[in-house]
This record gives structure tokens, sequence and C-alpha cells, in this order.
């Protein structure tokens, strides 16, 4: 088996992230369009999120730039599954507390509800018997 090739680095922390689907993308070209499409949506743009603004060129004039070519084969043509990588998106989301979901913040501690939980948890009947709801008058002038 050929040893793989280097790929050229993403900006900063960002390589790191990009270097956890490297396994999902079979040739350097795709790891090189998977970093440049990562970039180009990171970074602040005056304008849409195009494939020229994405690949840093002007609007129209630059559409024929490399970049915007290699970038657009990259998400029209190439052959990497979507499927896998959205999975590895999700589960790297899941895996890292910053980002995973938790049970609820309207409480502190083991009492945390999440919103449908903590409906759930207070007593209702109905209108005329809302036992832990409040009612909420409004009036208008």
């Amino acid at each position: 088996m050929t040893r793989r090739l280097p790929c050229p680095p993403a900006p900063g922390p960002l390589e790191a992230y990009a270097a956890r689907f490297d396994d999902l993308f079979s040739t350097l070209a795709q790891r090189r369009g998977f970093r440049e499409y990562l970039t180009g949506l990171l970074l602040p743009r005056n304008r849409n999120k195009t494939l020229t603004c994405l690949a840093g060129t002007e609007p129209v004039v630059g559409a024929q730039h490399p970049s915007v070519q290699r970038l657009q084969f990259f998400l029209s043509e190439s052959t990497w599954d979507h499927e896998r990588v959205n999975a590895r998106r999700v589960e790297l989301l899941l895996a890292d507390p910053a980002t995973a979901p938790s049970h609820g913040t309207w409480a502190y501690g083991k009492d945390a509800y999440t919103p449908v939980d903590a409906a759930h948890a207070l007593t209702w009947t109905d209108p005329e018997h809302p036992g832990d709801w409040t009612a909420v008058g409004r009036t208008f002038p």
C-alpha cells in the first residue's frame, strides 16, 4: 500500500478538526477540498457564501479561477460520501461537552429539566384546575 501524501494544513485550529475527517476521503484532492470548503465557510466575508466567495475570489470574474473550479469539483463531482461526513460531524458534536446536548438549563444541577420534561413534571388538569401552573393575565390599553 502506498503512503498517503500529506495535505496542506487548514489555518489555525481548523486543521485539528479537519484532520478528524481524513479517513473519510480517499484522495489528497478530496482532503484539500474539504479543508478549503471549511475555511471558506468559517472566514468572515462581506457577501453570501457562493463558490467564488468560499474560494476567496471576485464574483463572476473569479468563477474560472482554479480554486473555484477545484471547490466546484469537490462539492459536485467528487466521490466522497456526504452522509458519512455528516455522521462524523454529528458524532464529534455529541462527544464534545461544549456542544453536546444537556439535560436542561432552567434549574441548577440535578434538578435541571428540558422544557418538555419540566412541563410534564408540573401538574395540570385543565384551566379550572391548573395545579402548579400560574395564570398570566394581560391587559391592553
